[in-house]
């Protein structure tokens, strides 16, 4: 199919004016910062799912799950898998007792118990592993874009930039709303490319005739360290994520924040299912393709051209959205958290918001272009474990073990966990991934903190 049939482009174009005035629509009668982020706490519980779907299934969940499976089979399942799983665990466990709270940010949340200098640490690294995140998005983003009109993925990603901060114009209640909208076209998009596909490749029998069981369909194809290690990241990574927990914020009540977690951790693991048959299929009849392409490329071959124009457009808006939510919850953990009541250039609490998107944004932007060659799911695994070594022990603490909790310990585990997180990336330390590094590091020094109250 060529992607300048004028159904195709035309389709493609209607679809992201469509989702603009979506996404634009959460901006009326904005009260200030706290509306803009938090949507005066009244989203039903679709709207709290479609704020943390929205963001937490993007790019790599649709274009790098397929990527993923073009390379190693069902490993690829574990991102899908692991971001149902903790939105499973978030709201058995933590949705209620946070959202009682009536806090903003999870920094906010970790001064409550561990004291103002913890705060400040677990900004800085929460912050930053939701900026690489963003970087993942627009990697994805250039990937459409390049399969799409041919372009380069510098040019792709600038382009992204621009539909980032539109979509990120309507705040926690353009998020809400552009989810759910997201949510179907994603899901009608890879229903009917997982049953082409499926039909296409032959079958289980069909694949089974080209794939050796190992490593193509195991879990742990890829080893079960590094399974485990992804798993957990995503795990422990969502449950930190100020994104997703300013969903349960949004709430209206502590039922509904509950039943927002509950709804995405249904909805999410089937994706990751249907891009690793694209995935499969693709290996089995273009193996010489970037594996980045594996999804772009299958729809452009096998989608009649209207049906491809919505498909791409919702593949992009996946990832732009993705980048917008994230974007949206480092801009409020920096307003929030560390610049408190100090402003800049007089501007109004919700106008520094969007300038600190803007900025956000285009400093993901300067980085990608130094990482161009980068995996999209290596990012994506990076970013999680960075935000989980920081958060998920010191939060499950305060939650769970409150009278156990000291400002000290919690302080050096949020400090210290993360650090060693990059030094053990950086030094490339054999043995355990640099995630299990961190958590045993905040873990140690909780349990050490909490023995001592003890006695």
């Amino acid at each position: 199919m060529s992607t300048v049939e004028p159904i195709f482009l035309s389709v493609f174009i209607l679809t992201l004016v469509a989702m603009m005035v979506v996404a634009f629509s959460g901006h009326g009668r904005m009260g200030g910062g706290v509306q803009f982020s938090l949507g005066g706490r009244r989203s039903g519980a679709w709207h709290v799912s479609g704020a943390i779907i929205g963001t937490l299934v993007g790019g790599a969940s649709t274009i790098g799950t397929a990527q993923l499976a073009f390379i190693y089979g069902l490993s690829a399942w574990w991102f899908t898998l692991g971001a149902g799983l903790a939105c499973l665990f978030l709201g058995s466990f933590l949705a209620i007792p946070l959202r009682r709270t009536q806090l903003e940010t999870i920094p906010q949340f970790i001064q409550q118990h561990y004291g103002a200098r913890a705060r400040v640490a677990a900004s800085l690294f929460s912050a930053s592993g939701m900026f690489i995140q963003i970087v993942a998005q627009l990697l994805a983003c250039g990937a459409i874009l390049a399969a799409l009109f041919g372009l380069s993925l510098s040019w792709s990603a600038l382009l992204a930039c621009g539909l980032v901060l539109v979509f990120s114009y309507g705040g926690m209640r353009g998020a809400s709303r552009l989810g759910l909208m997201k949510l179907l076209l994603i899901y009608l998009t890879m229903v009917i490319a997982g049953v082409i596909a499926y039909r296409s490749g032959g079958g289980w029998s069909g694949f089974r005739s080209v794939f050796p069981a190992e490593p193509w369909f195991n879990l742990f194809g890829y080893g079960v360290q590094q399974g485990t290690s992804d798993l957990v990241s995503m795990l422990v990574g969502v449950i930190s994520t100020q994104t997703y927990l300013q969903a349960i914020f949004s709430a209206r009540d502590v039922t509904t924040a509950r039943r927002g977690a509950l709804l995405s951790a249904v909805l999410i693991p089937p994706l990751g299912v249907l891009g690793i048959v694209v995935g499969l299929f693709m290996r089995q009849q273009f193996p010489d393709i970037h594996s980045a392409l594996a999804l772009p490329e299958f729809i452009l071959h096998y989608f009649p051209p209207a049906l491809a124009g919505l498909a791409f457009a919702t593949l992009l808006i996946a990832a732009v959205a993705t980048a917008a939510g994230l974007s949206l919850g480092v801009a409020t953990t920096l307003r929030v958290d560390l610049l408190g009541s100090r402003t800049f250039l007089n501007y109004s609490d919700l106008l520094q918001r969007r300038v600190l998107i803007l900025l956000i944004v285009c400093g993901a932007f300067v980085l990608l272009l130094f990482n161009l060659g980068s995996a999209i799911m290596a990012w994506s695994f990076l970013s999680m474990g960075l935000r989980g070594a920081t958060l998920f022990l010191p939060v499950l603490m305060a939650v769970l073990l409150p009278r156990r909790v000291t400002g000290r310990a919690g302080m050096w585990a949020i400090l210290l966990a993360p650090s060693c997180v990059i030094v053990t990336g950086v030094l490339d330390v054999g043995g355990l991934s640099p995630l299990y590094w961190g958590l045993g590091c905040s873990a140690l020094i909780l349990v050490a903190g909490a023995m001592k109250k003890g006695h």
